[in-house]
């Protein structure tokens, strides 16, 4: 399955604290907790002596030998350093665990405020990319979590999509009467595929809009389950000099028809609390969840012939085309 071998976001890094955090990803039970030194780490919830689920345990000091934190075992107390190898067993105290009594781990990293797992266990590759994430002009602050009943290629199909802005999003991303959708350029990617001269007739496109506009886009498919929207500035104004706001959106696969989103914001908006920049996205992505989770199948076909297309589509084709290539299983028909 390629999707064990790709990095995935599972939570925000802020929720990751003293205790054990219980994730699910690609159906399977996932426990996240950070030890002595902050590093996250992510582990197969079940602890391998009776099967009892690790996150429904703590974080406790080194009570003996090297120092760190352990996660503890809420059945017996069996105590596992951040290797996983269990170091300790209450109900033997002079006893040694042999090299065998082990939890399953995965690999786990932090970035873009995420944390990120991998369950194949390796700790290679890439993560997804965000450009703007090094850009200090640019305010980063994330959205979500989302919890979708849809699987997460429906949701970047969606992402891609502008022709659903005036009637999922009217009044806000778009209206009726200015549907129509100009042509625009889409090419393959080293890591996904990349849509440019993307116009569309916006009322109100940012928090911050006070005036319709017709506003330009490029749209990037990042990773199978990631893409990036970067709102292209207007020849005169600031954004022309150098930053460029833009949108990510980083989805974890929980279940072949279930997801959880989170968007990250760059923005030059640093006047207003991030309650009012997270509210914005909130009311956009709550217009387009009941559509999504009304959609059958709720995984997206990659026969192209088993739903109609238009040019208008032609980005979410290529995404199609580009997930088929992968050999993407989990999400997809």
């Amino acid at each position: 399955m390629i999707e064990k071998s790709l990095w995935h976001p599972v939570a925000l890094s802020a929720d990751l604290a003293e205790a054990p955090v219980p994730v699910r990803l690609l159906g399977e039970a996932v426990v996240l907790w950070r030890d002595g030194e902050g590093r996250a780490h992510a582990w197969q919830d079940r602890c391998p002596h009776r099967g009892a689920q690790l996150s429904l345990g703590r974080v406790v000091p080194c009570t003996q030998g090297e120092g760190g934190a352990r996660l503890e075992c809420p059945y017996h107390g069996w105590r596992f350093d951040a290797a996983g190898q269990c170091r300790e067993v209450p109900a033997l105290p002079g006893f040694t665990p042999p090299a065998t009594h082990k939890a399953p781990i995965f690999a786990a990293r932090e970035a873009h405020g995420l944390v990120w797992a991998r369950l194949d266990g390796e700790d290679a590759g890439e993560l997804p990319a965000f450009e703007a994430e090094g850009d200090e002009r640019l305010r980063k602050l994330n959205c979500g979590p989302y919890v979708v009943e849809a699987s997460a290629p429906r949701l970047v199909e969606n992402f891609l999509d502008m022709s659903h802005f005036g009637f999922v999003h009217e009044g806000w991303l778009g209206a009726r009467e200015m549907a129509a959708i100009d042509d625009y350029q889409v090419e393959a990617t080293p890591t996904g595929i990349l849509a440019t001269g993307c116009k569309a007739w916006q009322p109100q496109s940012t928090i911050n809009s006070t005036r319709p506009a017709h506003v330009e886009y490029s749209y990037e498919v990042t990773a199978p389950y990631s893409a990036v929207l970067v709102k292209i500035p207007e020849a005169q104004s600031v954004g022309a000099e150098g930053y460029r706001e833009s949108i990510a959106l980083f989805i974890c696969p929980t279940d072949a028809e279930r997801c959880t989103v989170w968007f990250r914001l760059a923005t030059a908006d640093w006047q207003r609390n991030e309650a009012e920049l997270q509210a914005f996205q909130d009311t956009i992505f709550l217009q387009d969840k009941p559509v999504l989770e009304s959609q059958q199948p709720k995984t997206l076909p990659l026969d192209l012939r088993a739903e109609l297309h238009t040019a208008a589509d032609k980005a979410s084709s290529f995404y199609r085309r580009y997930l088929k290539g992968l050999g993407i299983t989990v999400g997809v028909c």
